[in-house]
């Protein structure tokens, strides 16, 4: 479904994702692992369009995407989720929501369109915010709410858009150990679907073991090491790239 081949930025005289190629099918769930500044934020802004690639090119069912800005790439069917949470903070929550699902029924972005005339866009967000379990925060602002319930809204927008491919970039960070499992139900349900692709970046290691079918290393930018998760733990080049041939577990949790 998704592909980069030798995809690449370079900042200068810096090179942030190095000739990276890989392809990514349906109906599974990748985890892209490395250390701080190993190019995975960057290699996710470059296949959302966030970054224009120095070389190399994105294809999306086989179709190049390279060129297309971001919100194109969106209505193709890729959806991703930021590090800092991208809301639309003075509107409510199922205002945030009913705006993802008017967007995808190609209503464009007006938020004074009569509601009235689209009842059933204001039932699909209501049935997303109580399958994010924020049904009840429906009124509230998105500005309103702690920070793990603004994660789970925004993967409610993520699924408001019901994209091909899910890119989640550490959807658990700063969240309570209560707030993590309502993300991780999310993410799971979305997998066993298999009909969607999806990329997970993400530092600690219990939940890659357990979510993931296949993990991808990024170290300085390029890709050197890619498999199922327990081959790819314990292979001899992760265990190099993290802390000098410290095991590799204590490396990977450590990364970020």
């Amino acid at each position: 479904m998704l592909e980069t081949r030798n995809l690449t930025i370079r900042f200068g005289g810096h090179v942030a994702v190095d000739h990276v190629s890989c392809a990514f099918a349906p109906g599974t769930l990748t985890a892209i692992v490395g250390p701080n500044g190993a190019g995975k934020t960057t290699y996710f802004n470059l296949i959302s369009g966030q970054l224009p690639a120095s070389e190399g090119q994105v294809l999306l069912d086989g179709m190049d995407i390279t060129r297309l800005p971001a919100p194109l790439r969106t209505r193709r069917g890729l959806g991703r989720a930021f590090q800092l949470t991208q809301l639309f903070p003075q509107l409510s929550v199922l205002e945030n929501v009913r705006l993802a699902v008017q967007a995808r029924h190609g209503g464009g972005l007006n938020l004074w369109q009569v509601w009235l005339d689209r009842k059933d866009w204001i039932e699909e967000s209501r049935e997303i915010l109580a399958t994010v379990r924020l049904l009840d925060r429906h009124d509230a602002t998105a500005a309103s709410l702690p920070h793990g319930d603004q994660r789970k809204l925004e993967v409610a927008l993520l699924m408001a858009l019901e994209p091909r491919v899910y890119m989640f970039d550490e959807p658990t960070a700063g969240m309570s150990v209560d707030e993590v499992p309502v993300v991780l139900d999310l993410i799971r349900a979305l997998k066993a679907r298999k009909d969607c692709t999806i990329l997970l970046v993400e530092h600690k290691m219990d939940v890659v073991r357990e979510l993931a079918d296949r993990i991808i290393v990024l170290h300085n930018g390029a890709l050197v090491a890619d498999g199922d998760p327990a081959t790819v733990i314990a292979s001899d080049i992760v265990q190099q790239a993290y802390l000098g041939g410290v095991a590799a577990e204590v490396g990977l949790e450590a990364s970020a």
